[in-house]
């Protein structure tokens, strides 16, 4: 049995950096510390920081007044922000910068007059906190396409003033399909150019392309609400390799294993590095008697602590 790791895996920078102003928070100011909505989309951080201070809520009515709050790194709506400046909370921004340059996207064909398609997952907190930029004063609309089906469906007020914006947990290969429809439907749409797409994403969905035809089994370190880290599964799926994403070692069926010799192994962007391995550990002891690293694509984006956290 050979296990083969992937490259670029685990954590990207924006999830570094909203883990950091967690733990710099927690430090410098007196407990607790609320973060709205998990801070990243893994288990085992959340955990972790929880046991550290963090009081984790999903509403504001769940904070005290003048209390110290830190918005996840999905980011969130308008009114969220209004509503602790409102209150007088101390808050920390974690939210990833790629997605904050979509909300500027956002805000900017809202100020143009143009209305927005969103291409996203429904419910998801990212879709969330970007459908909350859109100022809808002007009389526009923001729409959340969410498959083909939709983009076929999908009718705007103003079809020659009309932009789209992805979330960013998604890439290029996700949507594509839906992009290409909505040109065909709406020649005159215009959208983020490629770098706004987030570039953790892309890599690592490119490193399991490049890595799950060689294999018999892929497993994927990553937690259930995850949106990139399921994406990895899908995608290593649709290669026609049995693929699983797995929470923690727990996880493992042993029935999976049988009979396989070459095991690809990856982690989504929220999954930390010590989860793998756990990983590697247990297909060690599961008989692996080779573990390589696969090449791929050197990151080396890296993004700063608010001001007052430095």
């Amino acid at each position: 049995m050979q296990v083969i790791l992937a490259n670029p895996r685990g954590f990207c920078a924006g999830v570094d950096r909203a883990i950091d102003i967690v733990e710099r928070a927690l430090a410098l100011f007196e407990h607790p510390v609320y973060v709205r909505h998990e801070v990243v989309h893994n288990r085992y951080v959340v955990d972790d920081l929880r046991d550290k201070g963090a009081v984790f809520v999903e509403e504001l009515d769940q904070v005290p007044d003048g209390a110290t709050v830190i918005f996840s790194a999905h980011g969130v709506a308008r009114s969220v922000v209004r509503e602790a400046e409102r209150r007088g909370l101390k808050v920390f921004d974690a939210t990833c910068p790629l997605v904050t340059k979509v909300h500027m996207e956002v805000d900017r064909h809202a100020r143009r007059g143009e209305e927005v398609i969103l291409i996203g997952h429904a419910g998801h907190p990212e879709v969330d906190g970007t459908l909350g930029q859109y100022d809808r004063s002007q009389g526009g609309e923001i729409y959340l396409v969410e498959t083909v089906e939709d983009a076929e469906r999908i009718r705007v007020k103003n079809p020659d003033g009309l932009a789209y914006v992805t979330q960013t947990t998604l890439s290029m290969d996700d949507t594509q399909d839906i992009i290409g429809i909505l040109k065909r439907r709406f020649p005159n749409i215009h959208g983020q150019r490629r770098d706004d797409i987030c570039y953790a994403t892309q890599n690592r969905q490119d490193a399991v392309k490049a890595l799950a035809g060689g294999c018999d089994l892929f497993l994927v370190v990553g937690s259930p609400n995850s949106s990139n880290s399921n994406r990895l599964r899908e995608i290593a799926g649709k290669l026609g390799v049995e693929a699983y994403l797995v929470d923690s070692v727990d996880q493992i069926r042993d029935g999976w294993l049988a009979g396989k010799t070459r095991i690809g192994v990856t982690a989504g962007a929220s999954a930390p590095e010590l989860l793998v391995r756990d990983v590697i550990e247990h297909l060690r002891q599961a008989g692996a008697d080779s573990v390589t690293e696969h090449d791929g694509r050197q990151e080396t984006i890296t993004f700063s602590l608010p001001k007052a956290l430095r």
